[in-house]
């Protein structure tokens, strides 16, 4: 593979600790792998408003749209709690989403043999449970218009528009079957074309575009709401989830609890592809900033790690090396190792972050 370029945002909290650790991994495919990754790295939330007086600088916006992908660490914490809202920490991570024009949100909910006892259902539920949820993240209800707070008829009235357009669905629709393709090949796109009108176009929309392209994928509908009982019920019936803003925020939040633990999961934020063919992408955990544990060695960076294995595998087309990072944490939590995070009644072995990234780099050796 030839160079790739990457820019690394630690951001706040425990961003920058989490990422020490992914550098590790990085470092360890340049050297093992001849994976070569262009690393630079900048200021993104409130690191970025200390320096700056901005979430997120200019120079660091343009930067990321001209890399190959973007890994951000986390962002926001107290102590930019009275900020105007114009520049919270948050803001940062908006911006690069909006300006890179990040349209589809892939959320995996992965549940590794070692954890099923963590989560709040059976092990024999979601052990061995990979799924992909795939979110619409650019328009629907929290964008349309009008919306607002009026006042009608002597009370306040709140207003909220659900708006999408054929070419906005299409797209998701296709970054969704494409997913599927890699994956198990089967796609369920989810919506309420019961009771609105958006939703009987998002099922017209996406049946026309497996019809025309896509008729070798699997393909069914289901109700939101249905689809949230599904998920509770029987989870591993799904591979690829694809749905719009509003449903994809509850879903996704909903199915990242079927893992047990927020430290774990990874997400990516896809675009349009860019010249060279790979899609403009930012990667980053699910987790936050985490501020009343940062520095103090406990912060779990495999949720990080595994974005960062997903950007091996969607915006690098290394499939295979991104199977063998997830191999290597599968076998380092088969073997006991635990952040504080994981330490459940049988115990394990306690470990602080580095020690983790250390972990998995031998395994990596390992595999080998």
């Amino acid at each position: 593979m030839s160079n790739a370029s990457l820019l690394i945002l630690p951001g706040d909290g425990i961003g920058p600790e989490v990422m020490t650790e992914v550098r590790k991994i990085i470092d360890w495919y340049g050297a093992n792998r001849d994976l070569q990754f262009d690393v630079s790295e900048d200021l993104v939330g409130g690191a970025a408003y200390d320096t700056h007086g901005t979430p997120l600088h200019d120079d660091t916006m343009a930067k990321a749209q001209e890399v190959d992908a973007v890994l951000l660490g986390a962002v926001g914490g107290p102590k930019y709690d009275n900020l105007d809202f114009s520049v919270k920490p948050e803001r940062g991570l908006l911006r690069l989403r909006k300006e890179m024009d990040l349209f589809a949100n892939l959320r995996p909910a992965q549940c590794f043999d070692a954890l099923a006892d963590f989560s709040s259902l059976k092990k024999e539920v979601v052990s061995g449970l990979d799924i992909m949820i795939v979110r619409e993240l650019t328009s629907g209800i929290y964008f349309g218009e009008p919306r607002g707070i009026i006042e009608e008829g002597g009370e306040r009235v709140g207003i909220n528009t659900q708006r999408y357009t054929e070419s906005e669905i299409d797209r998701v629709a296709r970054s969704a079957f494409e997913l599927a393709r890699r994956r198990g090949n089967k796609v369920c796109s989810m919506e309420k074309a019961n009771v609105m009108e958006s939703g009987i176009l998002w099922r017209e929309v996406v049946q026309k575009v497996h019809d025309a392209d896509y008729a070798d994928v699997e393909l069914s509908h289901m109700y939101a709401d249905a689809g949230a009982m599904q998920l509770c019920r029987y989870p591993k019936q799904f591979d690829v989830i694809v749905t719009d803003n509003l449903f994809g925020d509850i879903l996704s939040d909903a199915a990242a609890m079927l893992t047990g633990s927020l430290g774990m999961l990874p997400s990516a934020s896809l675009g349009a592809p860019m010249a060279n063919g790979r899609p403009k992408a930012l990667y980053e955990p699910v987790h936050g900033s985490a501020p009343d544990i940062t520095g103090q060695g406990k912060a779990n960076p495999i949720a990080c790690i595994l974005s960062f294995a997903m950007a091996l595998r969607y915006s690098f087309d290394q499939g295979d090396e991104a199977a063998r990072l997830e191999t290597a944490i599968e076998t380092v939590l088969a073997n006991g190792a635990r952040t504080p995070d994981l330490m459940g009644p049988d115990g394990g072995t306690p470990m602080s972050t580095s020690d983790m990234g250390d972990a998995i780099v031998a395994a990596l050796d390992a595999s080998l």
